[in-house]
């Protein structure tokens, strides 16, 4: 495509507005315009939206993308949105989650990103935990792909996972895969945690050491925590919420100064979008969020490479989406006309009924 000089000039100086808070030059943002002017010209001819992650780098989020969040929040925006394209950056199983939210949409990918948490377990391994654990309910962490969600029970996010452990039936609950975010929900809920091994490896990285030395030189400093990092971390938090729930913190706190203790997409965006606020001590960078680029976006949109695409055997899909509708009912219980995921969802009563004969 061909853009005029006027047009790569506002496209640089809308980029700049944004991301010279992050150490971006106007000269950077005049490289890159002509490539954000493309995705967004090509966006609107072919009725696509772009979702980004907020761990995503400054380009994605504030050149091309539409919406920006968290995984499980932007699949809702786009099953709701009229759009017939979505292209989601992301790692994949966020890709997958959108999927089974809006199945008769077209759900690409830039990069077909892995996620060590969750590629920790495989369906096979959730169907083992069943067996050596008959009849105990099985909450996956929305960071699990399609198949796992599939052989669970129900599925959580780092807003709600408490109230819908308290919520499921009995007095033991299989959670996976996050052993870290198991320890948490353990230590506030009175239910047996049976809980798997796996671990996000940028907030596996904080140690509660660099914590206490960031509070020691930045005094008043407010300490923003994910779920996913360690107890000894956990321990020394302000705050320990999810990427919206701390964005939205910093926003409200008359404090203007904060550690973000999560990735450094996150650090990026309060930077960008708070600027009158300091964000102290060190971040985390998630190689896997990071190995998504521009011309990857580009590519999805020009000439979609196969693998780009987000395909899900109908009876998967139709099984996760099953987890996806009961954690939506179990963290809305005083909602009588629940949002509806599916065709003919199942109450949650009969949905715990099941559970309880499964045993």
């Amino acid at each position: 495509m061909t853009f005029s000089p006027t047009q790569l000039e506002s496209e640089r100086d809308r980029l700049f507005d944004k991301l010279q808070y992050v150490g971006w030059t106007c000269k950077d943002c005049e490289i890159y315009a002509p490539i954000t002017l493309e995705i967004n010209q090509l966006k609107k001819e072919q009725d696509a939206i772009i979702l980004a992650h907020s761990y995503q780098s400054p380009d994605i989020v504030y050149g091309v993308a539409d919406f920006v969040g968290d995984s499980y929040g932007l699949s809702q925006i786009a099953a709701e949105h009229p759009a017939k394209k979505i292209i989601f950056c992301s790692v994949f199983f966020m890709g997958e989650t959108a999927k089974i939210l809006s199945p008769n949409k077209k759900v690409f990918v830039p990069s077909r990103a892995g996620c060590s948490l969750a590629d920790s377990i495989t369906a096979s391994d959730v169907r083992k935990l069943k067996a050596q654990h008959p009849g105990v309910p099985i909450a996956c962490y929305v960071n699990t792909s399609a198949a796992v969600k599939a052989e669970s029970d129900v599925c959580v996010t780092s807003s709600n996972v408490l109230q819908i452990i308290e919520a499921l039936p009995g007095n033991k609950v299989i959670f996976i895969p996050d052993k870290y975010m198991a320890e948490f929900v353990r230590r506030k809920s009175r239910k047996e945690i049976i809980s798997w091994d796996g671990v996000c490896i940028v907030h596996e990285e904080f140690t509660a050491e660099q914590i206490l030395s960031v509070r020691k030189q930045y005094p008043g400093v407010e300490i923003l925590v994910h779920p996913e990092c360690s107890s000894t971390v956990i321990d020394q938090a302000d705050l320990v919420g999810s990427t919206t729930q701390m964005l939205k913190h910093v926003e409200q706190s008359k404090n203007d100064q904060f550690m973000i203790v999560s990735e450094c997409g996150l650090s990026d965006r309060v930077k960008s979008e708070f600027p009158k606020k300091k964000v102290v001590g060190a971040c985390s960078m998630c190689p896997y969020m990071k190995s998504i680029m521009l011309k990857d976006v580009l590519i999805a949109l020009k000439t979609p490479r196969p693998e780009q695409q987000v395909t899900i055997p109908p009876e998967i899909l139709k099984r996760a989406r099953k987890s996806l509708e009961l954690m939506f009912e179990l963290s809305h219980p005083t909602n009588h006309q629940p949002r509806k995921l599916a065709s003919s969802p199942q109450p949650a009563n009969l949905i715990r009924q099941e559970i309880h004969q499964s045993s």
